[in-house]
């Protein structure tokens, strides 16, 4: 598929890629309020990480841009309990050199799909910061619709930062029941 004049692929993510996973992830946890976390994880967790997700068999992809990882995305358990499982929690990061360039869209799209060829039902996301615009219209254009705001729910580079709670029904939602 392409971006404009560029060559994207869509993959399942590897071990091999967590290096540049880490380091695209790394940025948004020291630079930006994405991420709550605030020391930057090494590859050997980003691996356990991508481990853990596969064990649930739920999607964890890249994005390759030219030949390059630029973005990746991940669906997580909403919750650990169980009248939690069929609610999905996305992930989506994107190399900021790569920014506004469609692969969020990409990623995040395939992520939809792929949790509701799964039987999943409903995707949240919580998205840090109020502020962070690009995410929020990027949830919004894939049918994501506002569900709250968790205001002042952390401290971060010397703030107050809060989370603002979207989902997307997956499938047939709570429209029936799941068998």
């Amino acid at each position: 598929m392409r971006v404009g004049n560029h060559s994207v692929i869509l993959r399942n993510a590897t071990p091999n890629d967590m290096a540049v996973v880490r380091d695209i992830y790394a940025h948004h946890v020291l630079e930006g309020l994405a991420s709550f976390e605030e020391v930057a994880p090494d590859r050997s967790e980003m691996i356990r990480r991508l481990e853990a997700i596969r064990k649930r068999r739920l999607p964890y992809m890249v994005a390759e841009l030219d030949g390059a990882v630029q973005g990746y995305a991940y669906a997580a358990p909403y919750r650990s309990r169980p009248a939690y499982r069929y609610t999905v929690e996305d992930s989506i990061y994107v190399a900021p050199d790569a920014a506004g360039r469609g692969l969020g869209r990409l990623l995040l799209s395939e992520l939809i799909e792929a949790c509701t060829a799964e039987g999943y039902r409903l995707m949240v996301a919580i998205i840090g910061d109020s502020g962070n615009k690009a995410s929020i219209n990027l949830h919004a254009k894939l049918g994501f619709e506002n569900a709250g705001l968790l205001p002042s729910a952390g401290f971060k580079l010397g703030r107050w930062v809060d989370q603002v709670i979207m989902v997307r029904p997956l499938g047939p939602g709570d429209g029936e029941l799941p068998e």
